[in-house]
């Protein structure tokens, strides 16, 4: 017999455990105990029910896709596989999911992240998009063999056939629900495929509906670019797909209603509109004609040489307005201009001379004074009757 350590035997157990298929994939029912959330994000805990318990950890990379916060006392249904921790020597499950089991565990998960995304925003309505009264093309994503779609195509068809209806297979139930959701969400959005969408399906049990209480079912619908109304189950039902879409209905049928005009109503509204506007324009053209009647029948209308007569007896008074304006202003300025004569004539040195005065005046200018002969031999004499040439002898004083 060979004597091994501690370690070999550990790890001899561990490698028959990771070989055996059975235990690489376990589903396994507890009750958490002993659970501690470690500040790395790693879960540890154990599982245990009436006859035994065994310990398990769940490391941050699966704890993060948790919908719910695990406490002690509460019922799972866990998934992973079981190895040996070789330090300790002890077996234990490494957990891949964590769901919780029954109902009222159920509604629990729903109450926190309901709880959750309301607090960070995600039901606000500041963030939800008006749904477009006639649109062109409707989305739905649902099962493409259940009654849901059914319902949405007859209503659509019914209400509103000019909508085109584009439907995306998706699960609704199951492994695999909530990922076929989103990927639906996400395929009409990136090629902008419809101008509204209808994301849901018929009633059922909470666990029957569970897809729509799936966090990143909320999220797609919440980044979704395209309208969304959420159609889940029966009146009663309510999702967190429900709470984050822009428009919730109670049914199927209710999103397909909502989702679409009546085109019955519609018509009704245009013939109305008809009616009315018929009405006004005849309305319009009774006060309009009434209107031109009465201009018609106007002086100016039946004898229109009525209104020349009074253009062309106003153009004579304004021509003898003008032609008196122009004799009283011709008057005034011959009045002005005799004046005007009268003061040069009166200044004229033609007159003074001839009332008996001379000018003498040399080449150099007029004779004013005494000194002003100083150096002249001859100078003139202007007279009022002619000029005569003069010769300069002496000055004599005055007396």
């Amino acid at each position: 017999m060979r004597v091994i350590t501690v370690k070999e035997l550990n790890n001899y157990i561990k490698n028959k455990i990771d070989s055996d298929m059975l235990l690489s994939l376990v589903c396994v029912r507890g009750e958490i105990s002993n659970f501690k959330h470690h500040y790395t994000g790693h879960m540890y805990m154990s599982l245990k029910d009436d006859s035994g318990s065994v310990r398990a950890v769940m490391f941050r990379s699966s704890a993060a896709a948790l919908k719910f916060e695990p406490k002690n006392g509460m019922n799972v249904l866990v998934t992973g596989r079981v190895s040996v921790y070789e330090r300790d020597g002890q077996y234990q499950i490494y957990i891949e999911n964590m769901i919780p089991d029954g109902i009222g565990q159920l509604y629990a998960a729903y109450e926190q992240l309901k709880a959750r995304l309301e607090q960070e925003g995600y039901f606000d309505a500041s963030h939800k998009k008006p749904v477009p009264k006639f649109p062109s093309v409707i989305g739905v994503v649902t099962a493409p063999d259940g009654a849901a779609v059914k319902d949405i195509i007859n209503v659509i068809t019914r209400r509103y056939s000019l909508a085109e209806i584009k439907i995306y297979p998706a699960l609704v139930q199951g492994i695999g629900a909530k990922e076929s959701i989103c990927k639906g969400i996400k395929y009409f959005n990136e090629n902008s495929l419809c101008d509204v969408m209808i994301v849901g399906r018929g009633g059922g049990s909470i666990e029957d509906l569970w897809a729509f209480n799936e966090e990143c079912v909320a999220m797609a619908v919440y980044n979704s670019k395209i309208p969304v109304i959420s159609a889940v189950g029966h009146e009663t039902d309510f999702t967190i797909t429900d709470f984050v879409a822009d428009l919730r209905a109670p049914t199927p049928s209710a999103a397909a209603e909502i989702a679409t005009p009546s085109a019955e109503e519609l018509l009704k509204l245009l013939n109305n509109s008809r009616n009315r506007l018929t009405l006004a324009l005849s309305e319009l053209i009774k006060h309009k004609s009434a209107k031109l009647n009465a201009l018609t029948e106007r002086r100016v209308f039946s004898k229109p040489q009525t209104l020349l007569e009074n253009k062309f007896m106003a153009f004579d008074n304004t021509v003898c307005a003008f032609e008196q304006a122009y004799k009283n202003a011709l008057s005034s300025f011959e009045d002005k201009l005799g004046k005007c004569s009268y003061k040069l004539s009166a200044l004229n040195p033609l007159n003074v001379l001839s009332r008996g005065y001379s000018v003498a005046y040399t080449d150099k200018g007029t004779i004013k004074k005494i000194k002003d002969f100083e150096n002249v031999e001859s100078f003139d004499l202007r007279l009022s009757d002619g000029t005569a040439e003069c010769v300069f002898k002496n000055i004599r004083g005055e007396d």
